[in-house]
């Protein structure tokens, strides 16, 4: 049963007891934070050798498709998050209902949603590339972006903000496009590991921001009918996300293959974007409460897309 889960699921359980049971403290959360940086660093390396510029230079020539995407993703989502975030505050702990607007200004993934686009039969080719430039996008447009919205609420988005998210994301990423005729080869040859990278450096960001967020004791902050709303407010934006995104793309009379690459692009949302840059923005008593919402989505998005892609592909 255990095997038949998700492994980034496992790590990010795995993750989550670990900050409960043994969050980091003191002098070692300093330590930790510059392991956890280091790892971002690393991972978007990776993201830079791994994605073919020719893939990204052919998949922008799908108007279509990625002009009304990148307009859902950076638009219709935020606005919801938005009114998710106004709409719990009273309800629920004002930094779980602030992570609804994080979560809402975050790109798609890109594992899954390809994943899941190609067993509905989908358009594999345009899933990749419109996951991969919604990814490229979110390191400029996410953190600004929530900024804006969250006003004094959200991140302060200043000079500090800029060069960190520029230094530990944009940067090696270039830097990875930059080699990848000499790297990216050796590192598609072997993509185990490098995915078994990706999903360690997305852990140690979720364990460090949740054990901030566990030594803060953020439960006691919450009642029970703020649970309650959270859970809500998480099944209220899934319902919106993957109908909204399914309804827009027939309204864009888009062919089923795009169609079904556009509602997992557009539905899902990216832990191994969320988690990152949550640890670059926030202190991690702030980052472990925001990031709650986004873990809880991850975990549904993947529970709804295995039955949802089977009944797309059987239909």
């Amino acid at each position: 049963m255990l095997a038949r889960i998700d492994p980034l699921v496992r790590l990010l359980i795995a993750a989550t007891v670990l900050a409960l049971v043994l969050p980091v403290r003191g002098e070692a959360r300093a330590v930790a934070q510059v392991i956890s940086n280091a790892a971002v660093f690393l991972l978007f390396l990776l993201n830079g050798l791994r994605l073919p510029r020719h893939e990204v230079v052919a998949g922008m020539g799908n108007h279509r498709l990625l002009w009304p995407l990148i307009g859902w993703v950076f638009g219709i989502m935020p606005a919801l998050g938005w009114l998710l975030w106004r709409g719990g505050q009273g309800m629920i702990e004002p930094l779980i209902a602030l992570g609804f607007l994080y979560l809402g200004c975050l790109p798609s993934t890109v594992q899954s949603a390809t994943a899941y686009c190609s067993l509905a039969g989908g358009n594999v080719a345009s899933s990749v590339v419109a996951a991969a430039l919604l990814n490229i996008l979110g390191v400029f447009v996410s953190a600004p972006l929530f900024s804006t919205l969250g006003g004094a609420g959200g991140a302060a988005f200043d000079t500090g903000a800029l060069v960190k998210v520029v230094g530990i994301l944009l940067v090696p990423f270039v830097i990875g496009q930059i080699l990848q005729d000499r790297l990216g080869g050796a590192v598609r040859a072997h993509r185990r590991l490098a995915t078994a990278m990706d999903r360690t450096t997305i852990a140690i960001a979720v364990y460090v921001a949740l054990s901030g967020a566990v030594i803060q004791r953020f439960w006691t902050r919450v009642e029970p009918e703020g649970w309650i709303a959270l859970a809500l407010g998480v099944a209220a934006m899934l319902l919106v996300a993957h109908f909204g995104a399914w309804l827009l793309g027939g309204a864009l009379r888009l062919a089923r293959g795009d169609r079904i690459a556009f509602l997992f692009a557009g539905a899902q949302k990216s832990v191994a974007m969320g988690a990152p840059l949550a640890a670059v923005l926030f202190a991690p008593d702030r980052a472990g409460v925001i990031l709650l919402p986004l873990l809880i989505y991850h975990l549904a998005q993947l529970v709804l897309a295995a039955p949802l892609a089977g009944r797309l592909n059987r239909r």
